[in-house]
């Protein structure tokens, strides 16, 4: 599946989070969404780019935005890394992969020779109306979050929306 296009309806996501708690993109209709896919709970560069947007969370969060984790690990994987690094935000379970598939960000990958499929790292902000406004490919988790954030408040100027 290809990534979405920016004004494209963002695919849709209906995920449990690390207590079971089912999440689904379209109630969060009225407010901003940032949707990220990581490929694994508490690795390195996951765990620097979840840092960053738990550092930048209280912003985000007065920008009118959520932020939503995503990757292939199970409920009790989020509940660890969350609990371990103390993330504010919503980390979902997509065990079978279908929403990274929806967001053509389950990909094959190569890694010391050896061809699998798993996760890229990419962002996704969703408007208000359910719509992707911005994306990012092969991100780099350092300096990411703050990008993301930049983004967030260009869009909302574009949609005549006030800090």
């Amino acid at each position: 599946m290809s990534i979405p296009a920016v004004g494209d309806p963002a695919p849709a996501i209906t995920l449990p989070d690390d207590a079971g708690t089912i999440h689904r993109l379209a109630d969060q209709r009225g407010r901003w969404t940032i949707v990220y896919f990581y490929p694994k709970d508490d690795t390195p560069g996951c765990t620097v780019e979840a840092c960053e947007f738990r550092d930048a969370n209280q912003t985000i969060h007065e920008g009118g935005a959520d932020v939503w984790g995503i990757s292939p690990q199970a409920a009790p994987s989020k509940k660890a890394f969350r609990e371990k690094f103390h993330l504010p935000f919503v980390l979902l379970a997509d065990a079978d992969h279908a929403v990274a598939e929806a967001y053509g960000s389950w990909v094959e990958k190569q890694n010391y020779g050896k061809t699998y499929w798993g996760t890229a790292r990419t962002t996704f902000l969703v408007d208000p109306a359910g719509r992707i406004a911005r994306t990012w490919q092969k991100v780099k988790p350092e300096g990411h979050a703050a990008v993301v954030i930049a983004a967030l408040d260009e869009a909302r100027a574009s949609a005549g929306v006030p800090r």
